[in-house]
């Protein structure tokens, strides 16, 4: 991973992720997801990372709308 990606969002879900990646989107900003769980156990976060230029924006955003 690039060192100017930060990460701004993880959960346990694809479909969670998925639906920030989208509601960031909807507001122009590109966002990576990046999944950590485990093939076997399943064990693990999947984490949605965006430019640092547009963490602070990307966090607000989140923040309005985290389930």
């Amino acid at each position: 991973m690039e060192d100017n990606m930060k990460e701004v969002f993880t959960a346990d879900k694809m479909y969670k992720v998925e639906m920030m990646k989208e509601l960031l989107a909807e507001n122009k900003i590109e966002s990576f997801i990046l999944n950590k769980k485990g093939s076997e156990l399943l064990l693990g976060d999947i984490l949605l990372y965006v430019d640092e230029k547009d963490e602070k924006r990307a966090l607000e955003i989140i923040a309005k709308h985290e389930m």
